[in-house]
């Protein structure tokens, strides 16, 4: 064995334990600078003694308790309603030639930021949105915008919406890869023989099965919706706001004393979605409970046309609404003299645009760079372990895949906050390599989810062969199973750089506010009036994703033009 495969054969033994230590070392290492600090100790700042003084400051913020209940309702409800229309439009429309076509738009909307996507929701619903201009004044009668709060209301029905329509599309894809994984078709055709309804025969014969798949999404989606920041300050309330809105605040507050405040603030926001999950957790007790009782009394539930009816309009207004807030968006970059209640800008020009280039150039390049070299990381660790299980017959068990999950559960808020503070300490904060790491974090476990199945589905007959012909796995693996994954590998790299486009709370707290992106610097401009200067700065934002999944549709057939996809067909 020559030097070079033995360094191959290193690198692919201690890429998992990297794996290990890089989504736990942050983690650990954040919640301890959380938990110090919150409980009095941070020498740095005066903090010697272990103290419950903070704690209770914070209790006793005005508001604080309203913003405790406020993130667990959002994250429990924006779950409870995401899954409900994703579930209910796959068990009515699975075997459809209607789902197929939804699949196709809901898709593409999973790279759409969060802030761009609550961007445009706002715009389209505001007072003075889209939607009361097209309907006034002929069927409103308004000639002026409507004295309503609908955008920061403050019960967070706005922020919820938001939150919804961009949940829909990640459990829509987690379900549908969960999916390929059970041969739904047979159960159905099983179920459907014995008379059961489309819908009830989902619930019965595929539900459980597939629902064992997509927990940890869910758990994720849970975690996310409870501690979300950009969003929050987008669409969330005010006064007073969500708790993760509120610890962000109380971290910038120019009193270093509210530091201490602040990590005990990530503690109770920790709590918040540990409530959020025991909550969840609870219901499906329930609903396991419900469904054997119902089983067990023999229904078919044959006539199922209004519920599907009520899943068709639901996931419609899905898609329709978040293709509506990407326009939107657009237009409002381009607008001129936009006068209300006028469906559309009597002028239309580049010149905001033209302005404000300079501006843009910065942040997007700072984006493009931290996005390339975290999904870059994130890919290349995910090929390393999944060669190193193929080559040790290793299948994930669900405590492995519960570690890969575990930064998308825990709150965001609750350990980065942590970690801006031991940089601090150390003088490594506001610099290029801590922001990719920490988008790395972030970026690794989707990257993997993209890669598993098409990784262990690679027909063996052509490794078998390859053996046969003396190759070894190295050879094997950089020359046959890289050039065969080209494609996958291509769109696990559009989806890592997406989801680091998307990353507000880790670029701003462990950047310091010196690393700018598109995302900062358009979330940024929340609190301004400017829409024209927003839906610039937004649609940038939705514009990087979108590029990089062109690039990842066109660059396989570049490389490779006579290339066919081999791949082995998953067993039922």
């Amino acid at each position: 064995m020559t030097m070079t495969n033995r360094a191959l054969n290193a690198v692919f033994w201690v890429a998992p334990a990297l794996v290990i230590l890089l989504l736990t070392g942050p983690l650990l290492a954040g919640l301890i600078g959380v938990a110090a600090p919150a409980f009095g100790y941070f020498p740095t700042l005066g903090g010697v003694e272990l103290t419950w003084d903070h704690l209770h400051k914070a209790m006793h913020v005005p508001g604080f308790w309203h913003s405790v209940h406020l993130s667990i309702w959002i994250g429990l409800v924006t779950t409870i309603i995401s899954f409900v229309i994703v579930i209910g439009f796959f068990a009515a429309f699975w075997d459809a030639p209607f789902f197929a076509r939804i699949s196709r738009f809901v898709s593409p909307l999973m790279s759409v930021p969060h802030a761009a996507a609550a961007f445009g929701f706002a715009f389209l619903f505001a007072p003075s949105g889209w939607l009361i201009r097209l309907l006034s004044p002929w069927a409103t009668g308004f000639d002026r915008p409507p004295d309503w709060l609908i955008i920061n209301d403050p019960l967070g029905y706005a922020l919820l919406a938001g939150l919804v329509l961009k949940e829909v599309p990640f459990l829509f894809l987690m379900c549908l890869s969960a999916a390929s994984q059970i041969n739904v078709d047979k159960r159905l055709k099983l179920a459907r023989s014995m008379g059961y309804g489309r819908v009830w025969a989902w619930l019965t014969v595929v539900m459980p099965a597939l629902y064992r798949q997509i927990r940890l999404p869910i758990f994720a989606v849970i975690a996310f919706s409870s501690s979300v920041v950009d969003v929050a300050l987008i669409l969330g309330p005010n006064l007073p706001p969500s708790l993760p809105v509120q610890i962000l605040r109380w971290m910038n507050d120019p009193d270093i004393e509210m530091r201490f405040v602040a990590a005990a603030g990530a503690v109770f926001q920790l709590g918040a979605t540990l409530v959020a999950l025991l909550a969840w957790w609870l219901l499906e007790m329930l609903c396991s409970y419900l469904m054997r009782q119902m089983q067990s009394k023999g229904a078919r539930h044959q006539n199922d046309q209004i519920v599907r009816q009520i899943f068709n309009i639901a996931m419609l207004a899905m898609v329709t609404i978040s293709a509506a807030s990407i326009v939107i968006l657009g237009i409002w970059s381009v607008a001129g003299y936009w006068r209300f209640p006028e469906a559309l800008p009597r002028t239309m020009n580049l010149m905001r645009w033209l302005d404000n280039a300079s501006n843009l150039w910065g942040p997007s390049f700072n984006a493009i760079k931290i996005g390339v070299a975290a999904a870059l990381i994130s890919v290349v660790q995910t090929l390393l372990c999944l060669e190193n299980e193929k080559r040790h017959d290793i299948r994930l068990t669900q405590s492995a895949l519960r570690l890969i999950y575990l930064p998308l559960i825990v709150p965001q808020i609750a350990f980065i906050s942590g970690i801006s503070i031991l940089l601090v300490r150390y003088g490594l904060d506001g610099s290029f390599w801590p922001v990719t790491i920490m988008h790395v974090v972030f970026v690794f476990p989707y990257t993997y989810l993209a890669l598993e199945a098409s990784f262990h589905d690679l027909d063996p007959r052509y490794m078998q062969t390859a053996t046969a012909l003396g190759k070894s796995q190295n050879r094997i693996f950089f020359q046959i199973k890289l050039p065969m994954l080209l494609k996958p590998i291509f769109t696990a790299l559009a989806l890592g750089f997406a989801i680091s486009v998307a990353q507000y709370l880790p670029t701003l707290m462990i950047g310091a506010g010196r690393v700018p992106t598109i995302t900062t610097e358009a979330v940024a401009l929340a609190s301004g009036g400017d829409r024209r200067l927003i839906g610039i700065y937004a649609l940038v934002q939705t514009l990087l994703p979108a590029v990089g999944f062109a690039l990842a549709l066109v660059l396989p057939k570049l490389l490779y033009p006579n290339k066919i996809y081999f791949s082995k067909q998953r067993e039922a």
